[in-house]
């Protein structure tokens, strides 16, 4: 029975040291999941420390045999605080990130988390049960029987193993890594081919793949996340060409576009209608259409319309037009189906990319891509506007006038924003003498913006990002400086080095302070 506690003693010790250590190198994403468990964000910051502390300590005492009871009886109480947790949650519907191992391992908390601590709370019970009226077995006591030869075989075979686990554990990451940049890459050509900026890019795979461009496009009726049904006829009743994106909450690349799609569905619900067809249980797919603002979701089950559609990935996207028929290739992957919401943005319609005609230096017409919007230019006066705070008060830029202000345009649910909130709340906490007032012009709900818990000035443009586009911002972070005389001091920054250079005195370039 002893060695039987002492293997139960170890397995709880693994998990929270490994558990304690990842949610300590990613804090701000523990903080994110204590939110998203329904802890107030008032609790959530200090609690996102203190939680990964508290399983640090746990795992160092059961690895003490002088205080492996009460490192049990601590395990104990955090796991039954995560059933809880975890069992509240699945009652509501929602399935929020556990986020269990930081950024080693993240998913939606659902069953099989559940049973994944009930059964380690059932190894603490086992601990605190009868590990109080039996003498505890050190860590290295099982090796008292063994002979020096065997000792160092045992040693050398600790170290293989750990310089193995090491080795898997640094590819994992860099795969990992490799995998977000390729898709940050998508998204911003994406974006750009949205703006006109370059031309939208052929859709790289499966360019011929799903039903023949021109066919009808198949019915279907599916229900949505409040249990109604819609079929495809409601949804091309409102009069624009639908998109329909199929999806899946297991998939990683599905759920790192759904910011994308809750975007497009926002700005431009006027032109295009883009309805997602997941599949699996509503619990499984409303938290996140929760969190990113997703309408028009629906569920089929199992893969009965993607197979209609001869969709065979699990991310992949077609146009249908106007007239009920299909109006485009087959879009697989987060790229194809950028490209395909650009083209079916473009002035010319579905299928064809944006140009304009110039002349070029033989005085002949040429096509081009069209320009962006024109911006103010450093020195111009910056366009006023007016918008509600998370309190509801109106702000306008007029009442800044006299103080150098950032504005930052910012969207909550956007990857760059979240992994750039905590430099941007530590320069709120110490600023340099001279930095600017922030403005930050958000999107997304009041909710969100409140869970950020930022101190500077936050105002919501409903809209999505039409008071961005005001200053030549098509994406987020972005922000350019405004004078005290109300003028534009700075060219457009884009990215988290680029804000919080503008935000620095002692390090911004390219700025103007002229009146």
């Amino acid at each position: 029975m002893a060695l039987v506690l002492l293997i139960a003693r170890l397995l709880l010790a693994v998990v929270f040291l490994v558990a304690g250590l990842a949610k300590l190198a990613d804090l701000a994403g523990s903080r994110q999941a204590l939110r998203d468990f329904g802890l107030p964000a008032v609790l959530a910051d200090p609690f996102g420390v203190l939680l990964p502390l508290a399983e640090l300590a746990v795992a160092v005492a059961l690895l003490l045999p002088i205080s492996a009871w009460w490192g049990g009886l601590g395990s104990l109480i955090l796991l039954l605080l995560f059933v809880a947790g975890i069992g509240y949650n699945l009652a509501q519907g929602r399935q929020p990130e556990c986020h269990c191992f930081g950024q080693l391992h993240s998913s939606p908390a659902g069953w099989p988390t559940l049973i994944r601590n009930v059964v380690l709370a059932a190894l603490a019970s086992v601990i605190v049960a009868l590990g109080r009226s039996r003498p505890e077995l050190g860590v290295l006591d099982w090796l008292a029987p063994l002979s020096v030869a065997q000792r160092i075989e045992v040693l050398v075979g600790v170290v293989v193993l750990a310089l193995l686990m090491g080795e898997g554990w640094v590819i994992f990451q860099m795969m990992s890594q490799q995998g977000r940049l390729l898709l940050r890459m998508e998204v911003l050509e994406a974006r750009l081919a949205e703006a006109g900026l370059v031309p939208a890019p052929a859709p790289a795979t499966g360019a011929t793949a799903g039903l023949a461009v021109g066919s009808p496009a198949p019915s279907f009726v599916l229900p949505t996340l409040s249990g109604e049904t819609t079929r495809l006829e409601a949804l091309r009743a409102l009069g624009k060409p639908v998109v329909l994106l199929f999806s899946d909450p297991g998939c990683g690349p599905c759920s790192a576009l759904l910011p994308e799609v809750g975007r497009w569905q926002r700005e431009h619900a006027t032109k295009l209608v883009v309805a997602l067809i997941s599949r699996g249980t509503v619990e499984a797919n409303r938290p996140k259409a929760t969190e990113y603002g997703l309408t028009h979701v629906l569920l089929q089950k199992d893969r009965e319309v993607a197979e209609a559609y001869q969709a065979s990935g699990k991310l992949s996207a077609v146009l249908i037009r106007r007239d009920g028929t299909i109006g485009s290739p087959l879009a697989q992957g987060a790229e194809a189906i950028g490209a395909l919401i650009a083209t079916a943005l473009s002035p010319a319609g579905p299928g064809t990319l944006p140009m304009a005609a110039a002349t070029n230096g033989n005085g002949q017409r040429a096509m081009t891509a069209p320009r962006p919007p024109a911006s103010p230019r450093v020195g111009e006066p910056a366009p006023d506007f007016s918008l509600p705070d998370l309190a509801g008060q109106t702000v306008s830029l007029a009442d800044f006038r006299g103080d150098e202000t950032l504005l930052l345009f910012w969207r909550p649910s956007c990857g760059f924003c979240q992994r750039m909130l905590p430099d941007l709340k530590a320069w709120e906490s110490h600023p340099q003498e001279g930095a600017p007032k922030v403005v930050v012009v958000s999107t997304d709900s009041v909710e969100s913006n409140q869970a950020m818990g930022l101190r500077s000035t936050v105002v919501l443009d409903k809209e999505g990002m039409s008071i961005g586009r005001l200053f030549g911002a098509n994406g987020t972070p972005m922000a350019v400086l405004v004078n005290a005389q109300g003028n534009i001091a700075s060219e457009l920054a884009a990215g988290a080095p680029a804000v919080l250079g503008l935000a620095n005195p002692a390090t911004r370039v390219g700025t103007s302070h002229r009146p």
